[in-house]
């Protein structure tokens, strides 16, 4: 689903804060001076994006009529499809795109080298531009203290539930992870067949372990990771989560399985997740009616002295230091990540906090939620811990897919399987060229 994950990828408000931690990855070497290619404005902008995002460029296309601009579509988001490309045209010395919608993994090798090919966007905007970004959402693009890359949208996970069930049920909406599991356990006992949660789909990791700041992936140089699921923030999440499925009260099925939609989807009592299951899962997936689902702040463990959360998404935009046409680049990325009659329209959470504020109201106003979500969205963007490592170019959600998803499906418990959860991660991480802690 290359909409979820950015809506799969915040997010955004992800990933290593550069002016954080000398030893991240975003520390690594820096990369050469910008050197603009020679420029003309008349020109035609290619600007490279998945399926999902051709509408952005049509709508750009819509409002600037006189600017010359082509879509490309390519998996986006995924895989090492940009780099093989880039790497061609390094070689061949043309055919660069002059915007592009990458993924996570692209962060490392798109900044770094001789020639980088994201452009660093603050040396192109007013840092007033950059200033109207919610807080700790340019984290991950900052390096060396350049921002490389704009966020689109963000991802944070918060607590969804089912008003209407709850309140039929006399329960209280949790605040602690502690509650969480307590209120499960009991559902399971006076409401059996309920769930409170799901471990099924690949972005499990991110809604559970990211959010206990469980070192499952923590960048600590530039092709460096240290893994350790031994951790007592993985394993208190593993135990937690054991107890669950034992009471079976946690759906073992991808959330998108179609079993899961016909069976399982009307009996959801609260769910953990990020800020798009809102709309996209509950109001179109699951066609949960009008008034039932609300929203509350990301659970917290009891004994840590702040709140973290995790993401499951959030997408980014890059300009191309090769573009002819920087002044049209530029302007496309600012126009779709801040106007805010296009935003309002999209389905995830604006990065751009005045375009978050329109995108906020519009969500209200729908007359969907039964609760305010804008307080809670707000709250949970920058709690995201950016200890979790996202611009790897291995994919945490795969490994987790391929390694434990069959396993639990197998009736194992989580706590049994992360030795081999971890084996799998640092086979993957070293077969890419990662030193492993």
């Amino acid at each position: 689903m290359a909409l979820l994950a950015t809506a799969t990828a915040v997010v955004g408000l992800l990933g290593a804060c550069a002016n954080a931690d000398p030893n991240r990855a975003d520390a690594q070497k820096p990369a050469a001076s910008f050197s603009r290619a020679p420029q003309d404005e008349n020109s035609e902008i290619t600007v490279w994006v998945d399926a999902t995002r051709v509408a952005a460029v049509d709508a750009y296309k819509k409002a600037h009529p006189n600017v010359k601009v082509k879509a490309v579509t390519f998996g986006g988001g995924s895989g090492n499809e940009l780099q093989t490309k880039v790497t061609l045209f390094d070689r061949t010395g043309e055919g660069w795109p002059d915007v592009v919608w990458p993924g996570n993994q692209d962060l490392s090798w798109a900044t770094s080298g001789k020639t980088p090919f994201a452009a660093p966007i603050s040396e192109l905007v007013d840092k007033s531009f950059l200033d109207g970004y919610a807080k700790g959402s340019l984290d991950q693009c900052t390096i060396n203290g350049k921002v490389y890359c704009v966020r689109h949208d963000l991802a944070p996970n918060v607590l969804w539930y089912n008003k209407r069930l709850m309140d039929q049920f006399g329960y209280t909406v949790p605040a602690t992870w502690e509650e969480w599991r307590d209120l499960g356990l009991k559902v399971s006992k006076e409401h059996p067949g309920y769930l409170v949660g799901e471990v099924g789909s690949p972005g499990t990791p991110d809604v559970y372990f990211w959010g206990s700041q469980c070192p499952a992936s923590v960048l600590t140089g530039p092709r460096a990771v240290n893994v350790d699921l031994q951790d007592a923030k993985c394993t208190r999440v593993a135990t937690m989560l054991d107890s669950l499925l034992a009471a079976n009260v946690l759906g073992t099925r991808n959330k998108y399985d179609t079993g899961f939609i016909k069976d399982q989807a009307s009996k959801i009592l609260l769910m953990p997740g990020p800020a798009w299951y809102g709309q996209t899962l509950f109001n179109t997936t699951y066609k949960t009616p009008a008034g039932e689902i609300a929203v509350a702040a990301p659970l917290k463990w009891a004994g840590d002295a702040e709140a973290h959360t995790g993401a499951v998404g959030g997408g980014m935009w890059f300009v191309s230091s090769h573009s002819k046409n920087l002044k049209a680049s530029v302007d496309f990325v600012k126009w779709v990540t801040t106007d805010p009659d296009y935003t309002a329209g999209t389905g995830t959470f604006p990065a751009y906090t005045a375009a978050a504020d329109a995108w906020l109201a519009k969500q209200q106003a729908s007359g969907y939620f039964a609760n305010d979500i804008g307080p809670v969205f707000k709250d949970a963007a920058p709690k995201i811990w950016t200890g979790w490592a996202v611009s790897t170019t291995y994919s945490q959600e795969a490994i987790y897919a391929s390694t434990m998803v069959p396993a639990i499906t197998q009736g194992k418990t989580i706590t049994s399987q992360l030795g081999p959860w971890q084996d799998a991660i640092v086979n993957q991480a070293k077969s890419l060229g990662y030193s492993v802690n």
